[in-house]
């Protein structure tokens, strides 16, 4: 068996063991999807460093270990140190891929407001649920989007009604407990907004234990028009954690779009977004932040594409790579030749704090569109001599300049997010980094 071939075989093995446990066998469109998504990953394979989306990143470490779809999980667990909002609408609780409904809370959500279990609305209401997904092709982004479907088990399913406001966050939190065995979760989240409704959503992927564990997670957001939908989310896994997250985004005329990317925990992790915007004076706006040390990869790709006149788009990443952390950025926007008078914004910015670590950035624009505002552009460096010199002649130790100096770097991104907990996530990661980086190999000059 050739070296292609053995991570593939595995992979079979995982889809036959799980595909007994797996909901809504007797759907006729949902058995119909998995076996399309199953063929196309077995007869396609995965991407290698030879596909252009995936030359900077290596899939050895998502590739060599063997995963187990979990079935055990329970509701012991304490979940309060990883709670984002103290006032949350509402909360859905996963571990290890499968809803809890023992830790999550939905009693106060609105009228207007459906939420809860995939898993469950495939049982109650498969109808809805195939309005959204029956002829979804996000499965054919890559193989892993291939796979997600084929292994589609639990996730979030929120439906919000036209003209519902919810002025409090929904929480959503996906634990992945990797103590014992080599657990993958596979969630499928779909998101939806009618016309008018607005949300906040704040997403959060953690873990426990240091075993190695794979999330691998789809999720699909559609807003109606003039719905507006605030979107938040943190990668902040374990030591040995590979995790892989798609966002697929539908939007209609007038509905915007403002989201947070924080990849910060985990030992190999890639966020792609992909939006096509198709109807007029659509606005998708995104923050991002990523830290990388130790021996971590932080991945991160952007597929925008400007389809019709009157859209704006906004991407903004920040990066800190130290130790020998390695970051990907690959963003590009896409402007077709219809998409007159649309406004795009890319730009990416790096500190690279040690000899050892590396960062490939690669912001893209295309144009075919002549009456178009458009920039992109890119950055890296290290911190300023001069600053700390000024911090340190006040009696700052270096130390403290350069935790100090990081924290205003990235504070960019996060002042518009007025989330105190994920301001407080960030600073004690960046301070344990910033510890375990030896001041030689951080050292500017």
């Amino acid at each position: 068996m050739s070296a292609l071939q053995e991570p593939l075989e595995r992979y079979r093995m995982l889809l036959d063991a799980a595909a007994p446990n797996l909901p809504g066998r007797e759907i006729a469109w949902l058995a119909t999807q998995r076996a399309a998504a199953t063929q196309q990953l077995l007869q396609s394979g995965f991407p290698t460093r030879k596909t252009e989306a995936w030359r900077y990143t290596s899939l050895d470490r998502v590739l060599e270990p063997a995963w187990e779809v979990p079935r055990q999980y329970g509701a012991a667990l304490d979940i309060g140190e990883y709670t984002l909002s103290d006032d949350a609408a509402a909360r859905l609780v996963f571990v290890n891929g499968h809803w809890v409904a023992e830790l999550s809370s939905t009693h106060a959500l609105p009228e207007g407001v459906y939420m809860g279990s995939l898993r469950t609305a495939l049982e109650v209401m498969p109808d809805t649920v195939a309005t959204w997904l029956e002829n979804s092709a996000a499965m054919r982004l890559s193989a892993f989007t291939a796979l997600n479907t084929a292994l589609l088990d639990d996730g979030v399913w929120l439906h919000i009604s036209a003209g519902t406001k919810l002025t409090t966050p929904i929480e959503l939190l996906h634990v992945c407990i990797a103590q014992d065995a080599t657990p993958t979760a596979q969630l499928r989240n779909v998101i939806v907004l009618d016309d008018g409704a607005e949300a906040m959503l704040l997403e959060q992927y953690t873990g426990i234990g240091e075993a190695p564990s794979f999330t691998n997670s789809l999720t699909e957001i559609r807003l109606g028009r003039h719905a507006r939908l605030e979107h938040a989310r943190l990668q902040d896994e374990g030591p040995s954690a590979r995790h892989l997250s798609y966002v697929c985004l539908h939007q209609q005329a007038h509905s915007r779009y403002r989201g947070l990317s924080m990849s910060l925990g985990g030992l190999w992790s890639r966020s792609e977004y992909h939006n096509r915007m198709c109807e007029q004076h659509t606005q998708f706006e995104l923050d991002g932040l990523y830290i990388a040390g130790g021996h971590q990869l932080s991945d991160v790709h952007l597929a925008i594409t400007h389809a019709v006149p009157h859209c704006t788009s906004r991407e903004r990443f920040k990066g800190i790579v130290l130790g020998q952390g390695r970051a990907v950025f690959d963003g590009r926007i896409r402007v077709e030749q219809d998409a007159q008078k649309s406004a795009a914004e890319l730009h990416n910015a790096n500190l690279l704090l040690s000899r050892t670590a590396e960062i490939d950035t690669k912001p893209q624009l295309e144009i075919y569109a002549d009456d178009v505002k458009c920039s992109h552009g890119t950055s890296i460096g290290q911190l300023e001599p001069a600053q700390l010199f000024y911090l340190r002649s006040r009696g700052i130790g270096l130390d403290a300049a350069r935790r100090l100096l990081c924290q205003g770097f990235v504070m960019e991104i996060l002042e518009g997010w007025h989330i105190p907990a994920l301001h407080t996530r960030v600073a004690q990661r960046l301070d344990r980094l910033l510890a375990e980086t030896p001041q030689a190999d951080s050292d500017p000059h």
